[in-house]
């Protein structure tokens, strides 16, 4: 969901001195062990203190996630890669969220710390085992030196730390004298053979705590007796400012402490979140919509179409596709358009802050420490290191809470700075996005239009494929422009169609850029959303042109990506696919590679009595490299299939002159139970480096449904959601 400073994976593998590098310096308000005097680290305290494991005296092993968990398992995956080098049993390994720093804790592939693309894993693998290692040699080091003994004589196994002679401890009982040890340069790790978590399926870390409500699990939680709750009015429109305002009757409930106005609308702030919420509604408000966005979708819609039929910004061009176009003996042609889609987390956006006018101290589910960081600094006008953040569990993000702007840091950073100025004494606030404020809020997954040109040989093989693609770009206009728009491309938009493996003579893409106040965002796999829909719907038809069987003709399309081709193969054997169907039912496939990991997907699908599709079944094959713990794999696919289902059926957010219509999730309907088909996911093994496994599961499933539905209904839905086509 996110793409910063995307680099080959093999960045992922930090060298020795990065290793080093990461090793050293300050953590927050640990100070790390090696760069103590052995005098000043006292074994009786008994801790050991390094970047990603913290081990206590009383056994426990803390592994500090440099990633947010939203509900994809890293913290769990983190875990398990430290616990497996370390040798340490599962039930004695816990986890917290690292303090923000970049120096230590930056997302390799970004450069900055932060969470996001499904590259947890994937620039973590290799720098958590290192960590691991790196103490489990310290622990034998120090048992060496207190026992006497060699080190190459001491065992280590479940949590204890053995030699022959009979002497054995725990790691908390060594844990003190491990940290007067130095830190090992090159620790050796051991080989896939060796390894007795990864690769295997457990209980993930959080779940105890999820399932009990454990307090200040999630920012909704977070209370303290001086809290402070604000919620805030913002226009309807984007873009909209306030004009005037008069808050007589919602100064008269009971709670509330003041109304201000800040940048961005009309806070209520209040001692608990209903009154906060009820005085808002009583506030009266004028609003400026002179510079707001003031169109309704369909509008929208037509400009993104319009944009489509003229040349745009050039992503990719492999001759003369045009010329080739003109030759072809047959020309498919296909117009797609796709809504703005809302993240529907369970738990809205919510932040809390304590600015005492020097210093902040903020708790909030931060999926880009480093921006929220920053964000608050600027805003507060105070240094960096007078920042502190105290990362929590987040119920769920989908790319909502990584923003560029950190919008609901500035906000709130925003409200202190009033509070301050209107003479309210130093207090922690919390600002609540209620579940209508997050669905009309903005940051949308964009809007989309596609237009596809297929030129065709006699023989049906493809001689020219042109596509062109508009939409508001998520990067352009934003700080991550200079970065990530190299000659104008934002390839966020384009990610799964520009690079596509599919063995196309020439192919051609260009992209527009929609101008909207609406604001746009990653969206759960991002660009691969709409064009896995596209690029699968339209290999199905050309494959029905050419009159082979789909499969087979993706085969011999990408057989020089043999990845795609295995999970292709496994998934359509697994599903069945050159066996009849059950009757009444028909099948459809697509096959897509998204943040590294390949996926292929078979739809089974059915009709009701009343013309609606059922999605009876969905057999997907997963390459996401060494898989750490499969039973996550499969909840991430299973997940990730869902969600996008959920997606293709019903969901869309529409503008009416300006103003979002869905404001719940009765309006804006979450997949149901009943949609819900029966999964199999069957993973590949591989020796290869981990890779994305958040993302991958959901592209595929809007094509492989649409697929199957053509099978029955011999016409392919190019307008998203499938209940605009009455099939839902």
């Amino acid at each position: 969901m996110l793409h910063l400073l995307q680099k080959p994976l093999e960045a992922a593998k930090p060298t020795r001195r990065t290793f080093l590098k990461l090793s050293a310096g300050t953590v927050g308000g640990l100070i790390l062990a090696l760069n103590l005097p052995r005098s000043s680290v006292s074994a009786a305290e008994g801790d050991f203190i390094q970047p990603f494991v913290h081990i206590r005296p009383d056994n426990t092993v803390v592994v500090l996630s440099k990633h947010l968990d939203k509900g994809q398992g890293t913290a769990s995956g983190l875990s398990t890669l430290v616990a497996d080098e370390l040798d340490a049993a599962w039930e004695q390994v816990s986890v917290e969220f690292a303090p923000s720093n970049p120096q230590v804790y930056a997302n390799t592939l970004f450069g900055v710390q932060g969470t996001g693309g499904s590259t947890a894993m994937a620039n973590s693998f290799m720098q958590y085992r290192q960590a691991g290692a790196a103490a489990k040699t310290m622990i034998v080091a120090a048992a060496a030196r207190a026992w006497g003994v060699p080190a190459g004589e001491i065992t280590v196994s479940n949590g204890i730390v053995s030699h022959s002679s009979g002497k054995s401890a725990t790691f908390g009982e060594l844990a003190g004298l491990a940290a007067l040890e130095d830190v090992p340069a090159e620790p050796v790790l051991k080989t896939p053979g060796q390894w007795v978590y990864i690769g295997k399926s457990f209980p993930r870390l959080d779940v105890k705590n999820k399932t009990v409500g454990a307090p200040k699990t999630y920012t909704m939680d977070f209370q303290r007796d001086d809290l402070l709750v604000a919620t805030v009015a913002r226009s309807p429109r984007f873009g909209g400012k306030v004009k005037s305002f008069n808050a007589t009757e919602a100064g008269k409930v009971p709670g509330v402490v003041n109304v201000l106005q800040i940048p961005n609308g009309v806070a209520v702030i209040a001692r608990s979140t209903w009154p906060a919420i009820k005085a808002r509604g009583l506030l009266e408000i004028e609003w400026d919509d002179s510079e707001a966005e003031s169109r309704s979708s369909d509008a929208m819609i037509a400009e993104l179409k319009e944009m489509t039929a003229k040349p745009g910004v050039k992503v990719r061009a492999d001759g003369d596709v045009d010329a080739a176009l003109a030759d072809a003996a047959k020309v498919i042609e296909a117009d797609y358009d796709f809504p703005f889609l809302a993240h529907g987390t369970m738990e809205p956006l919510d932040v809390v802050l304590h600015f005492d006018g020097e210093a902040a101290e903020l708790w909030l589910g931060s999926q880009i420490q480093t921006i929220d960081h920053n964000v608050a600094a600027a805003v507060l006008g105070i240094p960096f290191e007078k920042v502190k953040i105290n990362t929590l569990w987040a119920g769920g993000s989908f790319g909502r809470r990584a923003q560029a702007d950190s919008h609901p840091v500035a906000e709130v950073a925003m409200l202190a700075k009033a509070m301050q100025a209107a003479g309210m004494a130093p207090a922690p606030v919390k600002i609540v996005w209620t579940r209508e404020d997050d669905m009309t809020g903005g940051y949308y997954r964009p809007m989309s239009a596609h237009k596809i040109r297929v030129g065709l040989d006699e023989a049906g093989n493809v001689t020219a494929f042109k596509y062109n693609i508009a939409a508001k770009s998520i990067i352009k206009g934003t700080p991550f422009e200079p970065m990530l728009m190299h000659g104008g491309v934002d390839h966020n938009m384009t990610e799964g169609a520009h690079d596509t493996s599919y063995a196309f003579p020439l192919m051609r893409m260009d992209q527009a850029f929609q101008e909207t106040k609406v604001p746009v965002l990653w969206w759960r796999s991002v660009g691969h959303t709409h064009t896995a829909y596209v690029m699968e719907t339209m290999m199905d038809r050309i494959a029905r042109e050419a009159g082979k069987d789909p499969v087979a003709y993706r085969l011999d399309m990408i057989k020089d990506d043999p990845r795609k081709v295995a999970v292709l193969k496994l998934a359509t054997e697994k599903a069945g696919w050159n066996t009849p169907a059950p009757e009444g039912r028909y099948r459809g496939v697509a096959v897509h590679k998204s943040f590294g990991s390949y996926v292929a997907e078979v739809a089974e699908i059915s009709f009701r009595d009343d013309g609606t599709v059922k999605v009876e079944k969905v057999t997907a094959a997963v390459d996401c490299g060494t898989p750490i713990n499969p039973d996550n794999i499969r909840a991430q696919v299973e997940g990730g299939i869902g969600y996008g289902l959920g997606a293709i059926l019903r969901n869309q957010v529409t503008l009416e002159e300006g103003v979002v219509q869905e404001t719940n999730f009765d309006t804006y309907e979450p997949i149901r139970m009943s949609d819900m088909p029966e999964i199999e996911v069957h993973i590949v093994a591989s020796n290869e480096a981990p890779t994305g496994i958040g993302e991958p599961g959901t592209p595929p499933i809007g094509p492989a449904v649409a697929n199957a539905i053509a099978a029955a209904k011999d016409t392919w839905i190019t307008s998203l959601p499938l209940a605009r086509a009455g099939l839902v």
